[in-house]
């Protein structure tokens, strides 16, 4: 978990960024964990849109992908999901707390 000083700080930084997927009426699928963990290894903090035609709010949507690709939510906003896991990846800018 964060402090939430961390919290803040990865919220600054994820206004900066676009959102790299979407999650829509179909949910999550395979393919969609998969990139997901693919870029959360190179970038380590990612945003997510779900749209208004998914099933489940935002917050439920944060808490699965967040079990699915072992992450922390950082936050929800609206529809943006915005999602934080460490990278073990080398060459890879760790973000600094």
């Amino acid at each position: 978990m964060f402090t939430s000083k961390q919290r803040s700080n990865l919220r600054s930084l994820a206004q900066t960024i676009e959102p790299i997927g979407q999650v829509g009426k179909g949910g999550i699928s395979d393919n969609m964990i998969t990139s997901f963990s693919q870029a959360l290894d190179s970038r380590e903090l990612i945003k997510i849109t779900v749209l208004n035609n998914s099933d489940e709010e935002a917050r439920f949507v944060a808490d699965d992908l967040a079990a699915a690709l072992n992450a922390e939510v950082v936050c929800t906003i609206g529809h943006k999901v915005v999602l934080y896991r460490k990278s073990d990846k080398k060459g890879v800018k760790h973000i600094e707390f």
